[in-house]
């Protein structure tokens, strides 16, 4: 049996510049009811390095705040869906977040960073020519991702840096 799940409200404020959307909260996100929660999952070690701060020895709501003030937004690009596990490739019957809205309401938004695949596949369609924002495919912070190394993703995750200053 399959289970619906639905995403987190967005962490975003007037003066985020980038947003980074996921694809859908995984199960030890779900149970923690936080972002990025699996300890496994590169995330707030790839932003970490990006924004040059250790997210990784904050708390949960100090990761929140530290990404704020670098003007850095969260958000999935689906809202909710089926879904068995954790894995993007087990998704399905999705209904996407109002991304597009989202966007419309950040006026300094200058990058939409998708992390990883599915997240991009569901979120580009809303966003092409929906603003003056770039749209960036970002490797997957997932653990599940394991063909690149963390050396390797934060390579391209370093790209999020011009968009910030």
């Amino acid at each position: 049996m399959t289970d619906r799940k639905s995403s987190f409200a967005p962490v975003a404020d007037p003066h985020t510049r980038v947003l980074i959307l996921g694809s859908l909260p995984g199960e030890a996100s779900l149970a923690a009811a936080r972002y990025y929660a699996n300890p496994r999952n590169q995330f707030w070690r790839l932003v970490g390095a990006v924004i040059d701060v250790d997210l990784v020895a904050q708390d949960y709501e100090s990761r929140l705040e530290t990404l704020l003030a670098h003007r850095i937004g969260l958000w999935d690009s689906i809202g909710s869906a089926t879904r068995s596990g954790s894995l993007d490739t087990a998704i399905r019957d999705v209904a996407p977040n109002a991304l597009a809205a989202l966007a419309a309401s950040l006026p300094h938004l200058r990058c939409i960073a998708f992390n990883g695949a599915k997240s991009a596949s569901v979120g580009t369609p809303q966003l092409v020519g929906a603003g003056a924002f770039a749209l960036l495919r970002l490797p997957s912070s997932s653990p599940a991702h394991a063909s690149l190394t963390f050396e390797a993703k934060l390579g391209e995750w370093t790209k999020l840096r011009k968009f910030l200053v």
